[in-house]
């Protein structure tokens, strides 16, 4: 016997907002997150890109010394929107300490800040940088650092489940945390994912010629998911939880439910680590209906990954396209806020749940001309009134990592 899997709180740090209301206004008056890069002297003179998504303004973290000294950024950003979320759920200390709760939590690489410095110190000819290396450093930096640091600071006991694979890395975390609970391993799970600014990651995608460069000027113009001038993706930093609980724990303690996860598809390519694939793309659609129980004609929106790539934006039109046809809704919300990497899959699920609850959906920003190989869907291009019952997630990642998450109007 399966369980219904209901979400009770969430919270996001983004480049648009942190918090619901902040986050609402920037969407519903189409103000991009993107603005150019901070000076970095070790990678800025070496690469191309000059945008970035950025958390720019302050966020009040109150943590005590002793959970401050084992984060770095990354994890600032993942312990804040858990705590949002745990005061807004409220699930009790009890509750939260007894094993039945767990975290599903990750990030594309720890803290590269961290890591860069003790790198630097490493390499340093005269030694003397060593003796600035702290003990607590790698706790910072490891790739599960979100996760545990999370537990700590709360006192979870229950299952620990770290993603890390890069765009897809919170989407599996959410997903990940809904089968715990729908199979009974766990009651509740924390789940999310947080990435930091690094333009460590930005190099990477520049290498590739997969950043856009076009609108280095013009920051608020790019990304352009779907569109013919679009020129690659911009790298974003952020962060993202959800507490999932099962139905009846939810109702029972008379939690708020905020939406329902009714299905989660997961798989790979079996390829290419870099390209898309439209068949693993279609395939994960058609997973993800199936464990939602649903036909395609009954999910009034999706949320694309829409990285604003050229190949990748084409495959992910015609894959969408081949399943649902015209028929739901679709717009691109990393035109707000950049690539938010590891964040990215637990934002915009957070995103469109405040379409579901508000009865709107925002248009893809910068799609001013849609590019006839993306032309199979139904894009949004203008803020619409809309009654979104059953939503799509999508989003890929290198490696060929597909994920397909479904949320459903309580």
């Amino acid at each position: 016997m399966t369980r219904r899997v209901v979400i009770t709180g969430c919270s996001s740090i983004t480049p648009v907002g942190h918090g619901r209301d902040d986050i609402l206004a920037h969407l519903t008056r189409g103000v991009s997150g993107v603005r150019k890069l901070k000076h970095d002297d070790l990678y800025s003179k070496y690469i191309d890109a000059g945008v970035f998504g950025t958390v720019d303004y302050s966020v009040d973290y109150d943590f005590s010394r002793r959970d401050r000294k084992t984060m770095g950024p990354v994890s600032y950003y993942a312990c804040q929107v858990a705590k949002e979320v745990l005061e807004m759920a409220d699930p009790g200390e009890d509750f939260i300490t007894s094993g039945r709760m767990g975290v599903a939590f990750g990030s594309t690489h720890g803290s590269p800040l961290v890591q860069r410095k003790l790198y630097q110190a490493l390499f340093d000819d005269t030694y003397t940088g060593y003796s600035s290396i702290k003990a607590v450093d790698y706790l910072k930096f490891m790739v599960h650092t979100t996760a545990v640091n999370i537990t700590k600071m709360f006192g979870i006991t229950g299952r620990v489940i770290s993603s890390s694979t890069a765009c897809t890395t919170s989407s599996q975390s959410i997903g990940f945390g809904y089968e715990m609970i729908k199979y009974g391993m766990q009651d509740a799970m924390l789940c999310g994912g947080a990435d930091e600014y690094d333009l460590s990651t930005v190099a990477v995608f520049d290498n590739l010629m997969a950043c856009s460069t076009d609108f280095n000027e013009t920051p608020h113009l790019t990304p352009r998911p779907f569109d013919r001038d679009r020129d690659g993706l911009v790298v974003g930093e952020g962060a993202g939880a959800v507490l999932l609980e099962s139905y009846d724990s939810a109702r029972k303690r008379g939690a708020d439910i905020l939406a329902e996860v009714i299905g989660f598809s997961c798989n790979n390519n079996g390829g290419d680590l870099v390209l898309p694939n439209r068949n693993g793309i279609t395939q994960t659609i058609k997973l993800g209906l199936k464990d939602a129980a649903v036909s395609p004609d009954a999910v009034d929106f999706i949320s694309a990954h829409a990285t604003a790539t050229k190949h990748g934006d084409a495959i992910e039109a015609q894959a969408t396209g081949s399943v649902y046809g015209k028929s739901p809704m679709v717009s691109g919300l990393k035109s707000y806020t950049g690539h938010t990497m590891g964040s990215c899959g637990v934002i915009e699920s957070i995103m469109t749940l405040y379409m579901m609850q508000e009865g709107f959906i925002v248009p893809t920003l910068n799609l001013d001309n849609v590019d006839e190989k993306c032309a199979m869907i139904q894009h949004v291009r203008e803020i619409i009134e809309a009654d979104i019952r059953i939503a799509g997630i999508q989003n890929f990642a290198f490696g060929g990592v597909n994920t397909c998450l479904f949320l459903k109007k309580p």
